[in-house]
């Protein structure tokens, strides 16, 4: 049978004072007299105290918690941003709930409610869709709200973003300078708002390169996984060679790899047949099998600065200004990709069976 917890009352009688001055040393220790204090943290230990927060955090209105809604936590690039918000959130004395809301229009409309709920300091969020409405309503009952690797869609909001058009633009232009002519882009949904502005930069690269934009394979996705990203290289890989693209650049890093696996089992050879250009530039880029080009984001200092800017709008007094924060891309050149060669016996053997 499970023992009664210890209450504040009888931390009180054993350090013979009164419950008010327990309070006083769980909470403002610091304006109760030195020999006092240590009487009643004797008795706490010597009893087993464990504070009651969640009554403390109910009284106080908030909860000492913010929460941390991302598009998929397998991305290991949600999982750097993550940890950069909760490395800032720690020093604050802050915990973080993290949730996922699986690119799903409903789970996220689920984990806000139930944030908002549990009265955190406020909520960071990467949006499924534009959510500009649903988040001014939960600004307007007094929960902070700032996009990440979103940009606002108003003044009246915080977010911290990347430039994702501008990286869109440095991978094609890269690729266009190596002297491909046949390129393919590969993501989606387009309704996700970093795909949509990659693509973006991709076509304003080949319009600033004096290309048509309909030189540009699409290849859609209906994930940003490795999956699709096979998927999609095998759609490629099946064109005639004098078709085929010399060239891919995929929406984010575990595309890119999912390209580079089924280009590798299909015996097309990265980068002699086909340059590959991911974004993101996670851990595992640079450990690849070929060592992947990707599109750098500065993915934990954009989940601190983000922290940041809630904590200050949550516990600034009313001195907080919405901040709209854009980062640059940096693109990094591993052995993936180079400039495009003729495809012959030692760049490319076919497939067996």
């Amino acid at each position: 049978m499970a023992e009664a917890a210890v209450s504040i009352r009888e931390v009180a009688a054993l350090a013979g004072v009164s419950v008010g001055t327990v309070s006083n040393v769980l909470n403002r220790p610091d304006i109760v007299a030195g020999p006092t204090r240590d009487r009643v943290q004797a008795a706490i230990k010597q009893l087993g105290f464990i504070r009651n927060e969640s009554a403390r955090q109910l009284r106080a209105g908030r909860s000492r918690t913010i929460g941390l809604v991302v598009l998929d936590v397998a991305n290991p690039f949600f999982t750097d941003v993550a940890r950069g918000v909760e490395d800032e959130a720690s020093e604050s004395g802050l915990a973080v709930i993290l949730c996922n809301s699986d690119d799903q229009q409903g789970k996220e409309t689920h984990y806000l409610e139930l944030l908002e709920e549990h009265r955190v300091q406020g909520i960071l969020i990467t949006p499924v869709t534009a959510a500009g409405e649903r988040l001014a309503r939960l600004q307007q009952r007094g929960t902070p709200v700032v996009l990440v690797d979103s940009r606002a869609p108003s003044q009246g909001q915080c977010s911290v973003a990347v430039d994702d058009v501008l990286g869109g633009e440095l991978a094609v232009s890269r690729l266009l300078g190596d002297g491909h002519e046949r390129i393919a882009f590969v993501g989606g949904p387009a309704s996700i708002r970093q795909v949509a502005d990659r693509h973006e930069g991709a076509v304003r690269a080949l319009r600033q390169a004096g290309r048509s934009e309909t030189g540009l394979h699409v290849v859609a996705t209906p994930a940003l996984n490795v999956a699709a990203g096979k998927r999609a290289a095998a759609e490629i890989a099946q064109l005639p060679p004098p078709r085929r693209p010399t060239a891919v650049f995929c929406a984010n890093d575990l595309l890119a790899m999912g390209v580079l696996q089924e280009m590798t089992a299909r015996r097309i050879r990265v980068p002699e047949s086909i340059s590959i250009i991911g974004y993101d530039d996670i851990e595992f880029a640079a450990a690849a099998a070929v060592p992947l080009s990707s599109v750098r984001q500065p993915r934990q200092l954009l989940g601190r600065t983000a922290a940041q800017l809630l904590l200050d709008e949550a516990l600034g007094a009313g001195t907080h200004r919405h901040r709209q924060v854009m980062f640059e891309p940096e693109l990094v050149i591993r052995q993936s990709s180079g400039p495009p060669r003729k495809p012959g016996p030692a760049a490319e053997t076919p497939a067996v069976g």
